[in-house]
């Protein structure tokens, strides 16, 4: 029998992911079609590519829930085109009007909403990297939804609050510390660190590792998330590390799969604090988000 705890977890995170691509559909919802044109902070990339990308994937989260034989077709794709898949997916559906590339990514997310309700809580479902269960899955495309939407609100100019959501983002990234060092082939440090985000509401701290670890990241949960997504460089954010290797961490810090991201340069037009943005997607056991890093 699944545990209750873990069910009411991952009823929560199902919650958030519905939340937030309703937030980032009425940000672009009512958009004239030329400014589905403009740029985004990652290169290349329009406010058309960031949607279609978005329901590029998630279709293959929505494939490998309902369609196993499906998804691995997808997979055997990918494979024929390694380095060009992701933008390949971002291209054909960057090139739909822009209500019909709406549209579907809105039906897209409204069917993995309800497979992701029906998924067995402790079935791992396959993917690019290592099987899932339905609430990594759910968590990862949080992620990248909060990472790609913070392109297209930057391309906007527009600032977003920031909302408890974001104490997912803040997880993965955590927890992907060792995976940060491996993928720059360094050793990751022994011991964990201690780390201290103050909520967007400003009414709590999260905090992860042991209260007494020497080594410490302290500073708004916003900052981190953005951050741990390369969103922003560490110079125009808020966080303070204690300890040499902490201090490393913040350097290469990344939540998402696929190689060392490079991240943006610093004095991306942002108030130290403010937060800002770069790419998304990889929970250490939760698996690969394809492209996430851009």
């Amino acid at each position: 029998m699944p545990d209750p705890s873990a069910v009411d977890a991952a009823v929560a995170v199902f919650a958030d992911l519905r939340e937030e691509g309703r937030e980032l559909e009425a940000l672009v919802r009512g958009l004239p079609d030329p400014d589905w044109a403009l740029p985004t902070p990652a290169p290349g990339w329009s406010i058309a590519h960031q949607i279609a990308h978005l329901h590029w994937t998630d279709r293959a989260s929505l494939l490998s829930l309902t369609d196993a034989a499906g998804f691995g077709v997808m997979v055997e794709e990918a494979l024929k085109a390694p380095d060009s898949f992701v933008d390949e997916g971002a291209e054909e559906g960057a090139a739909l009007p822009p209500a019909e590339l709406l549209a579907r990514w809105r039906a897209t997310r409204a069917a993995l909403d309800e497979a992701l309700a029906v998924a067995s809580p402790d079935t791992r479902f396959p993917w690019y990297g290592p099987p899932m269960k339905a609430a990594s899955m759910a968590s990862a495309r949080l992620m990248e939804t909060w990472a790609h939407g913070q392109d297209v609100a930057d391309a906007l100019g527009v600032r977003r609050a920031p909302t408890a959501r974001l104490r997912h983002v803040a997880r993965i990234g955590v927890r992907a510390r060792d995976y940060a060092y491996a993928v720059r082939g360094l050793p990751a440090p022994a011991e964990e660190f201690r780390v201290e985000l103050t909520a967007p509401d400003g009414a709590g701290l999260w905090t992860y590792g042991p209260p007494d670890a020497p080594q410490r990241i302290t500073g708004p949960a916003l900052d981190f998330c953005l951050l741990v997504t390369q969103r922003a460089h560490r110079a125009d954010l808020a966080l303070t590390a204690a300890g040499p290797d902490a201090d490393r961490w913040l350097d290469i810090a990344q939540a998402f799969a696929g190689p060392a991201g490079a991240g943006r340069e610093p004095g991306a037009g942002r108030e130290p604090g403010a937060g800002h943005e770069p790419g998304a997607g990889h929970e250490p056991g939760a698996g690969r988000e394809p492209g996430a890093g851009r």
